[in-house]
């Protein structure tokens, strides 16, 4: 039978938390028992929603104490669970899941879901626990080749799995003009105001790139006067200082009235339908770049950051536009050219984006890609007689 424990810091908001709570939906769907190890968070009611299990337990920590009380801790649940293998998503946990997967002799599973910086030896062996599982799982080929080059990987235990979007959820179709409506108010949008709405759908930290954006939302307002509106849609997951940093560049800006900071968004595909284009200035390389095959897959036109996985997610000047990183001028630049082109050229960008998202990024393909690599380790961990 299936039956995995995976552990994650937190269960807010993000892509690593989706995805657990995706696989925790096709272990079970598959007849497994899916555990999840975290602190939990506004996310529990999916989880417990797609069948799985929540075991609360601070895995968020970094203190190494903690950290070995974890990894006993971990030890003793999946014994009790009857856990068959360990699957880590983010570096503190993943050393407590380690140790306690080595303890039990059952398989270890990491998903390399980032590009960590390393700028010592330390802090180089520190994330060099996403590169210890039996296989780790990249979420896309620049970072399966990152996981490579940074850790002397064995290629052959490295496996690209690109994140999948839910094309039931994100679905232009799905959309009601109730949720469109409900979304255009939390951005304070009034039915009647027509302006271009730019969208970036990222958690409020400073590499996803939104102060680029207002920078370049001074430009665009310059040169076209209330012209657009741009919401900065995200959690800031406790970065309360950031926030009203924003905000305060905002208004140093002289554009308050057109930049809005509304918080976390929950119902993301209909923010995405009440954009006219979202945008992803990342000044780090994504990993893979999640929200912007969501917006694809929304028939959403994109401007990306021109590095990391965002390149293999977007094809530029048929789904949407690279710029620069950590480059204003060439954002607006690429913001004025997407409302000039008109709604017809905006369409037809957003329609080749969904049918590109739809043919490479499902969810379904994450899920069996990943339930084929843990019944392989199962059956070599059975084959060669190891306690499970």
């Amino acid at each position: 039978m299936l039956s995995v424990l995976q552990v994650t810091p937190a269960l807010d908001a993000g892509g690593v938390e989706r995805t657990t709570i995706e696989i925790a939906e096709a272990i079970t769907k598959a007849g497994g028992i899916a555990v999840v190890a975290s602190r939990g968070g506004r996310l529990e009611p999916d989880l417990k929603a797609a069948g799985g299990e929540l075991a609360l337990l601070p895995m968020d920590t970094k203190n190494p104490i903690t950290m070995w009380l974890n990894a006993r801790r971990l030890a003793k649940l999946a014994k009790s669970r009857g856990v068959a293998l360990i699957h880590a998503r983010s570096r503190a946990p993943a050393w407590s899941a380690l140790w306690a997967a080595r303890q039990l002799g059952i398989p270890f599973v990491t998903t390399y879901h980032g590009v960590y910086n390393a700028k010592s030896g330390l802090k180089r062996f520190y994330n060099s626990v996403m590169a210890r599982g039996d296989v780790v799982i990249a979420n896309s080929e620049f970072t399966r080749a990152h996981v490579i080059k940074e850790h002397h990987a064995d290629p052959g235990s490295v496996v690209a799995i690109p994140r999948g979007a839910d094309f039931n959820r994100f679905s232009p179709d799905k959309i009601s003009l109730e949720r469109l409506e409900a979304v255009r108010g939390l951005f304070g949008l009034s039915r009647n105001d027509t302006r271009f709405v730019v969208l970036l759908p990222a958690r409020l930290t400073r590499w996803k790139g939104q102060g680029v954006l207002i920078e370049a939302a001074y430009l665009v307002l310059r040169e076209m006067p209330n012209s657009c509106v741009f919401v900065l849609a995200g959690d800031s997951q406790g970065r309360e200082s950031y926030a009203m940093e924003l905000v305060d560049l905002a208004r140093g800006r002289g554009i308050s009235e057109n930049v809005r900071i509304p918080g976390h968004v929950h119902d993301i595909p209909a923010a995405l339908a009440a954009a006219d284009i979202a945008v992803f200035p990342s000044t780090d390389p994504e990993a893979f770049g999640r929200g912007a095959v969501e917006a694809q897959a929304m028939g959403v036109p994109v401007v990306v950051a021109a590095h990391g996985g965002l390149r293999e997610t977007v094809e530029d000047g048929v789904t949407g536009i690279y710029v620069p990183p950590s480059d204003p001028a060439a954002l607006a630049a690429a913001i004025i050219k997407l409302i000039e082109a008109g709604p017809d050229a905006r369409r037809a960008m957003g329609a080749n984006g969904r049918k590109r998202a739809l043919s490479r990024y499902s969810v379904e393909a994450l899920k069996n890609a990943t339930l084929n690599v843990y019944r392989r380790l199962m059956d070599a961990a059975g084959s060669k007689g190891r306690p499970r």
